[in-house]
């Protein structure tokens, strides 16, 4: 496959996953404002967000107030913003429409009909209320593409391609949305006001991975962070896990492996490695918020070598 192809099947699944992870942090962080806390705890959170997704300084040079309808606006609409649900829309529609004789029709049309109905669903989110509807639209419209393309592309490098640009995204937010609760908890310290509303925090950020009910099912008992962490880092059978997003992450890099690309294979082995057999205990004495900070720096590195390796023409 040309690497001007795989490129573009590639940052259609990142962009479209993007999207749908963005509403998801954005859902959290919506969520988590509502609940009883201090002006600052608030501004706190929303801080939070923009720091560990790394646009902070994107957002304070556009922005002279860091308030729930600023950020929103930022992060929803703004078409300089290249981590917006717009940007990430648009580019995931831009590169399918590039790849359009790979793509199946339906496919296509997936994501030709989701950037349409963006345009009015824009119109119609409230950003001073609960966009809460807009966000469910977003995930919806990630899991149709999703479906679609399973369900009607052949599996062959094209769909490879597709989803290693998935499964990458979603490990890289997965870990960000897991570290925007610790950061919070962090920052809001250990009073007993914080311990009571403990509860509602960790629900909303199960629920923003869609993982409320699959804790119940696992671990029937009230939720603690400890099994919250164990649940989106180490079970394989939790799909917005990093252990079951970095098994995808191998498989498809072993299926469209090449002549330079053993070195990047070994890197992905090695992550998934330290995830499969590492223990929620350890991690937790180790620090979690070191843990997922190197898992972001690795996985912004294997993100570069599978572009060096795949996506970019090599130097005769």
């Amino acid at each position: 496959m040309l690497s001007r192809t795989a490129d573009h099947l590639y940052w259609m699944a990142r962009y479209t996953e993007r999207a749908e992870n963005t509403a998801r942090m954005l859902d959290v962080a919506v969520q988590t404002s509502m609940l009883p806390q201090s002006t600052a705890d608030v501004e706190s959170g929303w801080r939070a967000m923009l720091s560990i997704s790394e646009l902070e300084q994107a957002f304070d040079a556009k922005y002279a107030v860091l308030d729930a309808r600023n950020v929103l606006e930022f992060m929803i609409s703004d078409p300089q913003n290249a981590s917006s649900i717009v940007s990430c829309l648009t580019g995931a529609r831009e590169n399918a429409r590039a790849v359009r004789g790979v793509l199946t029709t339906e496919v296509w049309e997936t994501h030709n009909a989701t950037w349409l109905d963006m345009q009015e669903r824009l119109q119609k989110v409230t950003l001073d209320g609960d966009p809460s509807e807009f966000f469910e639209w977003v995930k919806y419209r990630s899991h149709l593409s999703r479906g679609v393309t399973v369900g009607t592309m052949l599996t062959d490098e094209a769909m490879y391609f597709l989803r290693l640009g998935t499964f990458l995204e979603r490990a890289d937010n997965t870990a960000r949305i897991l570290d925007i609760k610790y950061h919070a908890a962090r920052q809001a310290g250990r009073s007993d006001a914080v311990n009571q509303r403990d509860f509602y925090y960790w629900a909303a950020l199960l629920r923003s991975v869609s993982g409320f009910e699959i804790y119940r099912k696992v671990y029937r008992d009230a939720i603690t962070p400890s099994r919250v962490a164990e649940l989106l880092m180490l079970r394989a059978d939790m799909p917005r896990s990093l252990l079951a997003c970095m098994e995808q992450v191998v498989f498809n890099l072993k299926a469209v492996r090449n002549d330079v690309s053993v070195d990047t294979e070994r890197m992905a082995g090695k992550i998934h490695a330290d995830l499969q057999f590492a223990r929620i205990d350890d991690i937790l004495e180790a620090g979690l918020d070191d843990t997922l900070s190197d898992f972001l720096e690795n996985i912004f590195e294997l993100g570069n070598r599978i572009s060096r390796d795949f996506l970019v023409p090599l130097a005769a």
